[in-house]
C-alpha cells in the first residue's frame, strides 16, 4: 500500500512563526500562552512539556511579572492594556495577515460610521481571531457563519463585508452575491476578501490530493476552525476520508482494499505529527 504525506499540509506561516516565537522565548524559562497557541492537541501538548502553559483571560491577574504569548489569531487591545496594567511582558505572536485584518476592521468601521452602515463579517462566532476583530472598536460587528445568518443584516444600509482569514472563498463569494441581490444597490456592498491566500489555495490544492488516493487521511486538532473546512474539501472529493487527531484512532477496515492511501492535515497541523501517522499506518495491526 503506497503511503504519500502531501507536502502542502501543515503549519502556516503564522503559526510557524508563533512556535518559533514560542521556542525561542522558553529557552528563558516559563511562557504562559492566551489561549492554546495552536489548535492541536498533540503540538500543544509537546510545548507544554518544553514549559508553555495555557491560560484564558480569567487568569491574567495572577500572572503579574510573568511573559504571555499573544498567539498567531490576535487579541483585542483591550487584553494588551490589560497585561500593561498587570505588569505582564506580552509577547506578540499575532499573524501579520491577521494584524492587517484588525486595521482594516478599524478602517471599515470608521466608513460605516460615517454613512450609517455595518460591518459584517464572516467567520465563527467565539473563534479567537473573531473575537480580536470584533473586539478592535467599541461598536458592534455583525457575525455571519452560514446563510441564515444574513437575517441579522439591515438590507436598508450599506454593508462592509470582511472574511476571518481560515474561511472558505467559495462561501464568502455565496454569501457577498446574495448581499448584493438583497441590497437595493450595488453601491451599498464593500465586500473586502480577506481570506488568507496560504490558507484558501489549499482547497483546490487538496481536491485534486484526495482524488488520487483510495483513502485520505485528514489530520487536525478538534478545535481546528480550518481543519473543519479543509476535511470537508477532501471529504467531497473522496468520501473514504477520516478525519483524526491522533495515530491511535486509525481503524484497519478503513483501508480494506486500498491500495494508496494520502495523508494530509490543516494549517494547524505539525508535519511530525502526519509522518507519525504514516508509519503507524504500516504496522502490522493496519496493513490489511
Amino acid at each position: 500500500m503506497r503511503i504519500e504525506i502531501d507536502d502542502n499540509s501543515g503549519f502556516c506561516f503564522g503559526v510557524v512563526r508563533a512556535i518559533g516565537e514560542a521556542e525561542s522565548a522558553l529557552q528563558c524559562g516559563e511562557v504562559y500562552s492566551l489561549g492554546d497557541i495552536v489548535h492541536n492537541r498533540i503540538e500543544v501538548q509537546r510545548l507544554e512539556q518544553l514549559g508553555l502553559h495555557t491560560v484564558s483571560h480569567e487568569e491574567l491577574p495572577s500572572l503579574s511579572g510573568r511573559r504571555l504569548l499573544v498567539r498567531a489569531h490576535g487579541e483585542p487591545p483591550s487584553t494588551f492594556e490589560l497585561a500593561r496594567e498587570l505588569g505582564i511582558e506580552v509577547i506578540d505572536a499575532t499573524c501579520p495577515v491577521v494584524a492587517k485584518l484588525q486595521e482594516r476592521v478599524v478602517k471599515a468601521h470608521t466608513k460605516m460610521r460615517e454613512v450609517g452602515g455595518q460591518v459584517v463579517i464572516l467567520g465563527k462566532r467565539g473563534h479567537a481571531e473573531v473575537v480580536g476583530l470584533t473586539g478592535q472598536v467599541a461598536e458592534p460587528t455583525i457575525v455571519v457563519e452560514r446563510e441564515e445568518d444574513l437575517e441579522q443584516i439591515d438590507f436598508t444600509r450599506p454593508i462592509f463585508f470582511l472574511s476571518q482569514t481560515t474561511q472558505s472563498v467559495e462561501l464568502f463569494e455565496r454569501l457577498r452575491e446574495q448581499m448584493l441581490a438583497r441590497l437595493a444597490s450595488p453601491e451599498m456592498l464593500t465586500a473586502h476578501d480577506t481570506i488568507c491566500r496560504q490558507v484558501s489555495s489549499r482547497e483546490k490544492h487538496l481536491d485534486e490530493f484526495a482524488r488520487r488516493h483510495d483513502v485520505v487521511i485528514f489530520v487536525c486538532g478538534r478545535k481546528s476552525s480550518n481543519g473543519k473546512v479543509l476535511a470537508e474539501v477532501c471529504r467531497a472529493a473522496n468520501p473514504r476520508t477520516y478525519n483524526i487527531e491522533e495515530a491511535q484512532e486509525l481503524q484497519a477496515e478503513w483501508f480494506e482494499g486500498a491500495e494508496s492511501v494520502g495523508i494530509c492535515g490543516a494549517t494547524s497541523t505539525p508535519k511530525w505529527l502526519m509522518q507519525e501517522i504514516a508509519e503507524a499506518i504500516k504496522s502490522p495491526q493496519l496493513m490489511v
